[in-house]
C-alpha cells in the first residue's frame, strides 16, 4: 500500500488501511463506477488515516479547531497536507476530513469510505454482522449505510461519548 512520504502509520493502520481501501475497491466494481470514480474511492481510502499515529501536537497545529477532539483530527490533518500537495478532488477532501464523524453533505466517496472504516473485516467486534452489511453494499447502499450511521450513534451513546452537530445532522439526513 503506498502512501504520502509524510503519512504516519504503523503496521497494524497500514493493515487496516489496506483492508479498508480493499473494501472499496471490491464495492466501487460492484457499483460499476466509471474509471475515475474508483480512482476517488481508491485514493480516499489509501489516504483516510495517513496520519492516524502522528504526535497530537503536530495535528493540533495542523487543525486548529479546538471543537474536535484529539480522536478525529488526523482525518482533517490528511486533508490539509494532500490539499497543501495540490490533491484538488474535493469528493476525495471531504470524504477523508469527516470520515470519523460524517458529513451530512458527503457524496458516494465519503459514505463509502465511513462505511469501510467501520466495516472491514480486521476489527474483531460483530464480525459476521459487519460482514454481512458489507456484502450488501453493492445492493444497497444506501440501507447499508444508514444502518452504519446508526449503529456507530448507538454505540456513541453506549459509551457516553459525545455526538458532534456533524453526527447528528448526517442521522437527521438519512433517517
Amino acid at each position: 500500500m503506498e502512501l504520502p512520504s509524510w503519512a504516519r502509520v504503523g503496521d497494524k493502520r497500514r493493515a487496516h488501511i489496506a483492508r479498508v481501501t480493499a473494501l472499496l475497491d471490491g464495492w466501487s466494481e460492484a457499483l460499476h463506477l466509471t474509471d475515475a470514480e474508483r480512482q476517488l474511492w481508491h485514493d480516499a481510502g489509501r489516504w483516510h488515516d495517513a496520519l492516524r499515529d502522528a504526535p497530537l501536537d503536530e495535528l493540533r497545529l495542523a487543525v486548529p479547531d479546538r471543537s474536535l477532539p484529539d480522536s478525529v483530527l488526523h482525518g482533517p490533518a490528511a486533508a490539509r497536507r494532500l490539499a497543501e500537495e495540490g490533491e484538488a478532488r474535493e469528493e476525495v477532501l471531504e470524504a477523508i476530513r469527516w470520515h470519523t464523524l460524517g458529513n451530512p453533505e458527503w457524496g458516494r466517496a465519503g459514505r463509502a469510505l465511513f462505511m469501510a472504516d467501520y466495516l472491514e473485516p480486521g476489527r474483531p467486534f460483530a464480525q459476521a454482522d459487519r460482514a454481512f452489511l458489507a456484502s450488501h453494499v453493492p445492493m444497497d447502499f444506501d440501507g447499508v449505510f444508514r444502518q452504519v450511521v446508526r449503529t456507530r450513534i448507538e454505540w456513541t451513546l453506549r459509551e457516553g461519548k459525545t455526538i458532534f452537530p456533524e453526527t447528528a445532522a448526517l442521522w437527521n439526513r438519512v433517517r
